[in-house]
């Protein structure tokens, strides 16, 4: 199963400046939480943008056009061929990547940030009316966690 997962503010920003726009904890425990023991696969601007460094307890997939890109501790592709079949995988960007997935997409996970936050990068276009919304969780506000956000889940119709 094809799983994107994302957080994305009320215009559909997902970065600015090739990282996230907002710190929201509840968000970060969210995410964890749910590709923790999970294959992610996500393209090589994603991966340097966390300082080149793996998310541990997952599979790291990096998806490049660059054939001799090398980093230990992931699995570098050049094709989606390449990712395992046999197993959940979750998209974790960046915005070209959800893109290419997107078409083959069983599942979408979105943190909704209600807010503006003037991003430079966002996710792309969804037909709502391929996708039905199955969960919706409301995230808690809280001195650490500023701002107003849900979790939705839909499933493709």
């Amino acid at each position: 199963m094809i799983i994107l997962i994302w957080a994305e503010d009320e215009t559909g920003a997902i970065g600015k400046d090739g990282h996230l726009p907002w710190r929201l904890p509840n968000d970060m425990r969210f995410f964890k939480e749910t590709t923790t023991g999970h294959a992610i696969v996500m393209g090589r601007k994603t991966f340097q943008s966390m300082n080149e460094r793996p998310l541990p307890n997952r599979d790291n997939y990096v998806l490049t056009r660059q054939a001799d890109y090398k980093k230990s501790g992931v699995h570098i592709i050049q094709d989606i061929k390449d990712l395992p079949h046999e197993r959940d995988v979750y998209v974790i960007g960046g915005s070209e990547i959800y893109k290419l997935f997107l078409p083959m997409a069983d599942v979408l996970i979105r943190t909704k940030i209600v807010g503006d936050f003037s991003g430079d990068t966002f996710f792309p276009e969804v037909d709502w009316n391929q996708w039905q919304l199955t969960e919706e969780i409301i995230g808690q506000e809280d001195d650490r966690n500023k701002y107003a956000h849900s979790f939705q889940t839909f499933h493709r119709k």
